[in-house]
């Protein structure tokens, strides 16, 4: 049996990347996974590569909360309630100071945070006495890289929401923990990249202790660990899945 056996679970930003990895991951440990994200294409493919019997694809917007509630609605029509959330969803999106605009800021701060927060309220009627919240935030939070004020600060909100709500929901025994991943190799990275995409990811990867950049089942693997019983005595923690680049 896998350690997520017979439980349900809701991975945001599910389509791709960490969050497509994590919901592979948690599909083949046992649980029926809702995914959600933006684009019904990317969702169709997910829940064809995960197998229908193992996922369920819900298309929204986090910073939408109509969408969120119809994400809860198809949750609660399968009747066992929530075991496993991760918040995976964010925006991704890069200026200095001098370039911020309102409606940089407004997206990343309205998606990172706002939406991350309504997804974690939203779901606690369905939360299961016991049951696991990740939140996704990154080292961006801590090192102080040009160009990512605004989605660092994000990333510092969730967490800080990651050690307050470990603290409101622990009498429920509701885990809330978070995971900082380092330079991952998602669809996000490629945007990133600016030229010579593989030339650009050889100089993140020289920064990287371990000698490359991650890759979405790495952090997967940790989601997984937080969701299972193996964590059990964690909560308000903050797993960094960087390969030491923010470490050493």
């Amino acid at each position: 049996m896998g350690q997520c056996e017979g439980k349900t679970a809701v991975v945001t930003g599910g389509g791709t990347g960490i969050g497509l990895a994590t919901a592979v991951r948690l599909a083949a440990e046992g649980a029926h996974v809702f995914i959600t994200g933006r684009r019904k294409d990317v969702l169709d493919a997910a829940v064809e590569k995960i197998g229908p019997a193992g996922a369920t694809a819900v298309v929204g917007d986090i910073s939408d909360l109509a969408d969120l509630d119809r994400l809860y609605a198809a949750v609660r029509a399968r009747g066992r309630g929530l075991d496993v959330l991760f918040a995976n969803a964010g925006a991704t999106s890069f200026a200095t100071l001098e370039q911020v605009t309102e409606e940089h800021f407004e997206e990343t701060f309205g998606v990172n945070v706002r939406g991350t927060l309504f997804t974690v309220q939203k779901a606690l009627p369905l939360l299961n006495d016991g049951a696991s919240v990740i939140l996704n935030s990154s080292v961006r939070a801590d090192d102080g890289v040009a160009a990512f004020g605004a989605y660092a600060a994000s990333k510092a909100a969730i967490r800080s929401f990651a050690r307050t709500w470990a603290n409101e929901l622990k009498d429920r025994g509701v885990r809330v923990n978070a995971v900082s991943p380092g330079t991952i190799d998602t669809p996000g990275l490629d945007a990133l990249a600016t030229g010579d995409a593989p030339v650009t990811k050889s100089q993140f990867a020289a920064g990287v202790p371990l000698g490359r950049i991650g890759h979405p089942d790495d952090v997967a693997d940790v989601v997984a660990f937080l969701a299972s019983g193996q964590s059990g005595f964690m909560t308000g923690a903050n797993l960094y899945v960087d390969g030491g680049e923010n470490q050493i």
